[in-house]
């Protein structure tokens, strides 16, 4: 008598099946009503008491609108653009530094000749900041570089004038920026170690026998080796970056200040966000969609770009028959 054999594959759908209902009702669900609310106009009115604002809400009234929200956010009298272009300059503040010291320490760590000591120690140091809030971060350099904190003085000498360095606009957007790599850049430093330990040795010992310089080696094995996981770090960071919120709304009290011109210097698209999240819905929805397909046509390109399409026909070419 044959013995009925045992299917494990259903078992493994089972156990998927947490990961579906949690992702259709925090992830799916909330982009999809998103998406439909950036076609209305959905306005929630809170109703004024004595000059002040309640938190009482009367019944919204919403309609279908269609492109309306999203030809405010494009609007070019409007602030949306302005911010849009803040959250891009700040995210390259924080961006090209924190590239530059990760791959520099990630190539110091991993250099065989060096024989670094402790690296154990200096690799927890660098990733320490890491698990810190940037909340607790952010509030620490507000209070830094406040009026009359303790880099008050200092900067008050180097600016020539009795202000905080917070109320200039590039030195807002510094310290932003300067709070970005100080989080980040011990997380992309590690990134970029596994990708160079990763790569086969033998080809820095040719190279070294062809008499390579480290520089040479750097730029013609180790780059281009690494180019997947680097392109890895620079989407990833692009859609955190569109996503910065926390940082500059603390050290600018969710104002985005200072102003220049009637404009918030330091405003992100997030903080627009949360500006509108409980009075216009409707453009706050349609911002959220915008960058969601900014974010999604930047990663597609840069990883086309960054893709090794040269490999790829070479491996697609048939090889030439023999006589």
């Amino acid at each position: 008598m044959k013995r009925k054999s045992i299917s494990y594959a259903k078992w493994g759908y089972i156990f998927l099946i947490p990961f579906f209902v949690v992702y259709f009702i925090f992830s799916l669900y909330p982009l999809l009503s998103t998406f439909y609310n950036s076609f209305m106009d959905y306005v929630i009115d809170r109703s004024s008491v004595g000059g002040g604002w309640t938190t009482e809400v009367v019944e919204p009234e919403i309609k279908f609108c269609g492109l309306k929200n999203f030809a405010a956010v494009f609007a070019s009298n409007g602030t949306l653009v302005h911010s849009f272009w803040n959250t891009i300059i700040i995210w390259l503040i924080g961006f090209i530094p924190q590239i530059a010291i990760s791959l520099l320490l990630a190539t110091w760590f991993t250099d065989l000749r060096l024989k670094l000591k402790a690296q154990g120690f200096f690799k927890t140091v660098i990733y320490l900041p890491n698990v810190i809030m940037a909340s607790a971060i952010a509030l620490l350099f507000f209070t830094l570089f406040s009026k009359d904190g303790a880099l008050y003085e200092t900067f008050t000498k180097v600016l020539g004038r009795d202000d905080s360095l917070l109320n200039t606009k590039w030195g807002t957007r510094g310290i932003i920026g300067f709070i970005n790599i100080l989080l980040w850049y011990g997380n992309t430093t590690i990134l970029l170690m596994a990708a160079i330990m990763g790569v086969d040795t033998s080809l820095y010992e040719s190279a070294q026998i062809d008499g390579a310089n480290p520089t040479q080696t750097f730029w013609k094995i180790t780059i281009p080796l690494i180019k997947p996981l680097m392109t890895y770090v620079l989407v990833t960071s692009l859609i955190g970056g569109l996503q910065m919120y926390d940082v500059p709304a603390l050290l600018t009290k969710d104002m985005g200040s200072p102003i220049v011109g009637g404009i918030a210097s330091a405003k992100t698209l997030v903080m627009e966000i949360q500006t509108r999240k409980d009075s216009d819905v409707g453009l706050a929805s349609a911002i959220c969609i915008v960058i969601f397909i900014v974010s999604a046509i930047l990663g597609f390109t840069i990883n086309f770009l960054g893709s090794d399409r040269d490999g790829k026909k070479k491996k697609k070419k048939p090889a030439a028959k023999r006589g």
